[in-house]
């Protein structure tokens, strides 16, 4: 595949690569065919959407794509236990997971349990004193107050916790990887068992507790009763869905499709505080469920309480909802000065250990656990490779990883668990948490680049910047942006469609704070466009384009709408930018 515009290497270093010459047909067919804008067939050329299937994609009907919830295992043995202590009014405890997929996990159960005017206990563990899952006490003490535990967003790998839960029925609706046994409990549903067909893999747990919440109001309506209406609570797990980056595909795109319109009511009272607290003044979309909404109910379990982001998603009294956001919105500000001085400080070790093998790593003392994940995701992103980023204290390090498309780190790290290299480990293909003794850190960072240079990692440079097509500005309309819209929403597995603008002139530029530039650029023509480019400054895109001199460039990016005063108007989430080859 030739380099698209021939840029090989741009101002980030990056290569461009364009649509094949197969996706460019099928594109132009689409077109012909359909009517629909050429933009947009690229984008759904590069899906691998046909033409015959294009209206259906920008129209996906949830009814349509949503799966079979007992094509799950133990998924009705699981509903039918839930619904026995709904019917007899049994004590239920919740036991979730501290990020935003185990807060929206447990909120859509406690939701569903108070439509049914019953009341369940929510119990989150501690980061920094429990970690991540169950753990034997806490499992032994819901049980002697309690008749039923619902794990979700964690148990799959939980044998001795479980076990604890001695006088209690446990059920596990979960989505991390499984091992080659399940702990002994009444039912374990996730996607990812050992023994699943991996169909719903792309699954998160908010996902999988959605499905479970259908299987158990279709017990009821076959025993004649009526149970809550669930379309509503698609918000939820469409905050789950984005924030939890699981794959915008399949069922999952229809989920947080419908969830963004579920939220746009802005009937959830604590999502409602959330969103004004973030000063989102725009109707939501995937951008705003990962980037404000998502931090800011996971500072809770970061680098405060565990339990605040799920007690918003289910607070129904608006004085209560907005001192909780204004609560989580201050953590999330201190989380964000935490995992600053972590990431300096990580880049700088992982640099002076080399930037080019197959796993980039990091340990620090005191390092934050609520942050090594999300500096591990910083790493990950600017080497293109898999990062583990590892907080020590009192000799025991605990750490988060994150991987690349087609690398497996969750099962590496499982392995190196089984191993014995780490005390414990376990996650999914694209992220994963271990806890390793000191000692044998060293060793344990070495097996695992090991293992991951067998499946690939390392082998790649800066990641290729991939292109949907090329526009000329006047073309970039508001119509067209709205219409490229209609096939997301965008986020993982799923990207945001990029365009270029070949031999684009700069007509002005402006440093905004420390890092960012604005711009705008033209054909020459009178047609123009404003664009952003967010930390130009941190590297060379920012001082090359304010230098520009009247030099043409070739700029690369993401068309969005921005409101201002009333109005919209079409702007470039500038990412690229390169010099024209003359040849």
């Amino acid at each position: 595949m030739s380099d698209f515009l021939d840029i090989s290497a741009s101002l980030t270093g990056r290569r461009w690569v364009g649509p094949s010459a197969a996706e460019d047909r099928a594109a132009e067919a689409m077109a012909q065919g359909t009517g629909l804008p050429l933009p947009l067939c690229l984008t759904l050329a590069k899906r691998g959407v046909a033409q015959e299937e294009a209206t259906g994609f920008l129209d996906p009907k949830l009814k349509e794509l949503l799966p079979d919830p007992r094509s799950l295992r133990d998924m009705e043995i699981a509903a039918t236990r839930f619904l026995k202590a709904v019917k007899h009014r049994e004590r239920i405890a919740i036991f979730a997971d501290y990020d935003v997929d185990g807060a929206t996990s447990a909120a859509l159960l406690i939701v569903w349990l108070r439509d049914m005017g019953l009341s369940a206990t929510l119990y989150i563990p501690d980061r920094i004193d429990e970690g991540y899952g169950p753990n034997d006490a806490a499992m032994s003490a819901l049980a002697r107050e309690h008749d039923l535990i619902v794990c979700v967003d964690c148990g799959t790998l939980s044998h001795a916790p479980i076990a604890a839960a001695q006088g209690a029925d446990v059920v596990v609706l979960d989505h991390h990887l499984g091992g080659e046994t399940l702990p002994d409990c009444v039912a374990v549903v996730n996607p990812n068992r050992q023994d699943e067909t991996g169909d719903l893999a792309h699954l998160c747990a908010a996902g999988v507790v959605f499905l479970m919440l259908v299987e158990a109001n279709r017990q009821m309506r076959l025993e004649g009763a009526q149970g809550p209406n669930l379309m509503r609570y698609l918000d939820l797990v469409a905050l789950g869905t984005v924030a939890d980056v699981a794959p915008l595909v399949g069922v999952n795109r229809a989920l947080v499709r419908q969830g963004l319109k579920v939220m746009a009511n802005r009937e959830r009272i604590g999502l409602t505080a959330l969103a004004d607290v973030s000063r989102m003044d725009t109707a939501p979309n995937a951008y705003h469920l990962g980037f404000l909404l998502g931090p800011r109910i996971n500072a809770g379990g970061r680098v405060g309480r565990a339990d605040l982001g799920a007690k918003l998603l289910t607070c129904t009294d608006e004085h209560e909802a907005a001192a909780l956001a204004a609560q989580l919105d201050e953590l999330n500000t201190e989380r964000r000065e935490i995992e600053n001085r972590v990431r300096e400080a990580a880049i700088e070790q992982a640099t002076a250990r080399g930037l080019d093998g197959p796993l980039v790593w990091a340990a620090g003392e005191g390092w934050h656990p609520g942050v090594v994940g999300i500096v591990a995701s910083r790493l990950k992103e600017s080497t293109n490779r898999p990062a583990v980023v590892i907080g020590l204290e009192d000799g025991m390090g605990k750490g988060s990883g994150r991987s690349i498309s087609g690398v497996d780190l969750g099962a590496s790290i499982q392995r190196l668990a089984a191993e014995g290299l780490l005390v414990k480990g376990g996650g999914h293909k694209m992220a994963a948490g271990l806890s390793v003794e000191e000692s044998r850190l060293e060793a344990a960072m070495e097996r695992l680049g090991e293992l991951l240079a067998k499946q690939g990692a390392g082998l790649a440079g800066p990641a290729d910047l991939k292109l949907d097509g090329l526009l000329m500005p006047a073309a970039a309309t508001l119509d067209l942006v709205n219409r490229i819209e209609a096939a997301g929403p965008f986020g993982a597995s799923a990207p945001a469609p990029r365009f270029a603008f070949a031999n684009a002139k700069i007509l002005h530029t402006r440093r905004v704070g420390e890092s960012h530039l604005k711009v705008t650029f033209g054909d020459g023509f009178g047609a123009k466009i404003d664009a952003i480019s967010f930390g130009a400054y941190d590297g060379p895109l920012g001082p090359r384009l304010e230098g520009h001199r009247g030099a043409p460039f070739h700029l690369a990016g993401r068309l969005e709408i921005n409101q201002w005063g009333g109005r919209q108007s079409v702007q470039l989430r500038l990412e690229d930018a390169a010099e024209p080859v003359h040849r």
